[in-house]
């Protein structure tokens, strides 16, 4: 084994979920998943193509009609990206580990905004790069905050690629449309490539249809990738879907790329993709007042607990919070799920940065469960 892969840390999400596993009593809010399943409507298109015995190989960069759904999807939030620049991965994950391995040579500089999804940073430090973490920080309400001038301090002519999950898992944090430009703008000076990570972008209780993304001020050949998903949005968690957005003249490389690692994707999930997005402009608005529901539901409760450190996220589908006495995250979060069988994520899972803290997804259409699970949190707190 590489001694790289041996240093890899296993996931703490998995390791306190796997304390819960075949528990009934357990109240599971750890991962970033709705409790809602998929649309019908998707999962019958899925269900139609395996019947018309759609189970061959497809085209590595995707189906040339969700390609083309796709273009006209992201025109209708960001503007026309324009021909030949979407591929379809088989998961938002591959897609990200696409674009390090497009880009970035055992020994190059990324930057990543931290705390994060572990996979981000996990991913260029397999493929042997420098990883560098650039931290947000919390303020006394609980609101993490970018210090952007330390962030472009950070991005040098050396700097391969800078890394960003916004709207963020866990914190909830996102770029501001005047700090995108700034960085854009920097990015431009050094060379640097920007690998947005923007599965959240519909999952937003800002104004407008999504949150800020670097498609609504890039032009069509800056450095910039960004990864998109069907997960979050469309209720698609486990059917392992996602996209990018790259620069012309990548698809090739990307379709190299895709051969090696998946192939391509199931022709019957991208068939349920395309019902996904023929339904997007109702499904997706409806959806996300639900998560709001749940948001407005959950963050009230948790700060009315004493000495609780929360802010109400404006992305994202998580209430990313601090309790007296929870410094170690991992072993309070163990002990949410034996003793008061409360399932949360512990903020060590996200980095170093989110020590002391704990994410709890709030995607529940049972706002009592999620009332329950405060209660859970305030006997085992002694809140």
């Amino acid at each position: 084994m590489r001694p790289t892969i041996a240093r890899l840390p296993g996931s703490k999400i998995r390791e306190v979920a796997n304390a819960g596993l075949g528990r009934t009593d357990v109240l599971p809010f750890w991962f970033g998943e709705s409790d809602e399943v998929t649309p019908a409507v998707v999962r019958q298109a899925a269900a139609d193509s395996l019947l018309r015995g759609e189970t061959f190989y497809s085209h590595n960069l995707g189906l040339a009609e969700l390609r083309d759904a796709l273009r006209g999807y992201t025109a209708g939030l960001h503007g026309d990206p324009g021909p030949d620049r979407i591929a379809v991965t088989s998961s938002g994950v591959t897609g990200l580990m696409i674009s390090m391995q497009l880009l970035v040579d055992a020994g190059d500089e990324v930057v990543v905004v931290v705390p994060v999804w572990p996979n981000l940073p996990a991913q260029p430090a397999i493929l042997g790069a420098r990883v560098t973490r650039v931290a947000l920080a919390p303020d006394a309400a609980g609101a993490w905050r970018l210090d952007v001038d330390r962030l472009l301090a950070a991005v040098t002519p050396a700097t391969r690629v800078l890394l960003l999950n916004a709207p963020n898992n866990p914190t909830g944090w996102t770029l501001s449309r005047a700090e995108q430009q700034a960085l854009l703008d920097h990015c431009r000076r050094t060379g640097t490539w920007i690998v947005a990570d923007e599965v959240y972008e519909r999952v937003w209780f800002g104004e407008g249809r999504a949150a800020p993304s670097f498609l609504d001020i890039a032009a069509a050949d800056d450095r910039l990738v960004v990864v998109n998903s069907f997960s979050k949005s469309f209720l698609m968690t486990g059917w392992r879907l996602g996209w990018l957005v790259l620069p012309p003249g990548h698809l090739d490389a990307v379709g190299k790329l895709l051969e090696f690692n998946s192939s391509c994707a199931p022709v019957f999930v991208q068939r349920g993709a395309l019902a996904a997005l023929a339904i997007a402009d109702d499904f997706v608005p409806q959806l996300v007042a639900r998560l709001k529901a749940g948001r407005d539901a959950l963050c009230p409760a948790l700060a009315a607990l004493p000495g609780v450190r929360l802010a109400t996220p404006l992305g994202g589908l998580y209430a990313f919070f601090r309790v007296p006495g929870a410094d170690d995250s991992l072993a309070f979060a163990k002990h949410l799920v034996a003793d008061h069988g409360l399932g949360l994520a512990p903020g060590a899972a996200f980095g170093g940065e989110g020590e002391g803290w704990l994410r709890w997804c709030f995607a529940s259409q049972d706002t009592a469960r999620l009332a329950q699970g405060v209660d859970r949190l305030r006997d085992a707190s002694r809140l």
